[in-house]
Formats: structure tokens, C-alpha cells, sequence
């Protein structure tokens, strides 16, 4: 059952639809937790998630930066590569010695993997520890690249990635409660319009189904779609 500070905010609610604004002023004036929520939006698409044609994904560089900072991972051959990876903000980097221990530990601390594509065979021997997690590194979203160094100082800098799960919905963390309210408000209006630009052409009708905003310990608030 809901805390009855829950419950009184539920109740000040909108029930409704409301700007970005709104909806991000309302969550800031009522945070009531003792740590630094984090802001999230939930999408729900118009599109038949059990279509191929129809899948939606990409990236975005978030003009205010992550809600939070990225544990990367550098698979890479090359020792000049690795070294400055790591001064770029990577948690780990190597070659096929650090494939090996990841092989051997059957897990990985991580919220992302980038690799170099002569390295993308050698990953592939973990894939079954790397998948479930959702860190093989792909072409898709920029982690396989020959460029590592540049890669990981984007991720740094906000760049993340997308994609629908197989409802059809998009979840993301845009920001912190305790963030400028125009610097939530920009985050999210950066990262809907990603998401708009990665519309399939097969998809049709109203693109945006739903669109809601919460901080972690809040109630959900509706946004409208424009």
C-alpha cells in the first residue's frame, strides 16, 4: 500500500494533460524523498511492436547531460586506445584478456560496452552474458565503432540510446529532481524529439499514444503530446 504522502500527492495530481512545464514544476514542488529522485518518462507508441518494420530506436545527446554516470566498458586492442578511454571516463578497457575474465566471472559491472569492430568476434564468445543485459555492444547505437575514445566522451556527455520494448513502450531517465527545472525541460524535449524523428514510415495514426512523467517516488502525471 501507497504512503499517505503518496496518496496526498496523488490527490493534488493533474487528471488531465499538462505541458512539460507544468508537469515538471509539479514534480519539484512536490518532492518529498530524502534522496535526489530521478526524473523518468514513459512512452507508450502507436505502432504494432510485433513488426519488425516497425521498431523504433535511436540516440540522442541530452543538452543537460545524463540523469546519471555511465559505468562504460572499452573492449579495444590497442594500449594508446585503452589508456584514453579511461582518461575519457571508461570504468574498464582491454582486449581479449579482458573478454577472457568476463568469460571466466560470467558477469560484467556495467551500464554500457563499446568495441572496436576487429574485436566484435571475440565479444561475440560472451554474447550469452552480454545480451540478457542489454550490452552487446552494436552498430545501431554507435558502440561498435573504430573510434572508442570519441564514442565513450559522447556517452559522457549525454549521448544515450533508445528503443522500444515489446509493448511498444520507450522508458527513459532524463534528469534529477534536484536539476534547474529548464534544464529537465530540455532534456525532455530533446529526447521526444528523437524519438519523433525515429518514426517508421509503415507507422500510422497518432505516433505518441501516451505520454507520462513521474520522478521515482511520485505519481504519474500525463504530458501532452506536442
Amino acid at each position: 500500500m501507497r504512503s499517505r504522502a503518496y496518496q496526498n500527492i496523488k490527490g493534488e495530481t493533474p487528471t488531465g494533460a499538462v505541458d512539460i512545464p507544468t508537469a515538471v514544476a509539479f514534480l519539484k514542488e512536490h518532492s518529498r524523498a530524502s534522496f535526489d529522485e530521478t526524473v523518468e518518462i514513459h512512452v507508450h507508441l502507436g505502432i504494432d511492436p510485433n513488426k519488425s518494420e516497425q521498431t523504433v530506436r535511436g540516440t540522442v545527446t541530452l543538452p543537460a547531460g545524463a540523469a546519471k554516470q555511465q559505468k562504460i566498458v572499452v573492449f579495444t586492442s590497442d594500449p594508446v586506445q585503452q589508456k584514453e578511454v579511461l582518461t575519457a571516463g571508461a570504468r574498464k578497457a582491454g582486449g581479449e584478456e579482458l573478454i577472457n575474465a568476463i568469460a571466466t566471472s560470467k558477469g560484467l559491472d556495467a551500464d554500457i560496452t563499446i568495441a572496436t569492430p576487429e574485436l566484435m568476434p571475440q565479444v561475440a564468445k560472451i554474447a550469452k552474458i552480454l545480451g540478457p543485459k542489454g550490452l552487446m555492444p552494436s552498430p545501431k547505437t554507435g558502440t561498435v565503432t573504430p573510434d572508442p575514445v570519441s564514442a565513450t566522451r559522447a556517452l559522457q556527455a549525454g549521448q544515450m540510446s533508445f528503443k522500444m520494448d515489446k509493448q511498444g513502450n520507450i522508458h527513459a531517465s532524463l534528469g534529477k529532481i534536484s536539476w534547474d527545472q529548464n534544464k529537465i525541460i530540455n532534456n525532455i524535449q530533446a529526447f521526444l524529439e528523437a524519438v519523433r524523428s525515429a518514426r517508421p514510415s509503415f507507422a500510422k495514426g497518432e505516433f505518441f499514444r501516451s505520454l507520462t512523467l513521474k520522478s521515482t517516488m511520485s505519481p504519474s502525471i500525463r504530458i501532452t503530446r506536442r
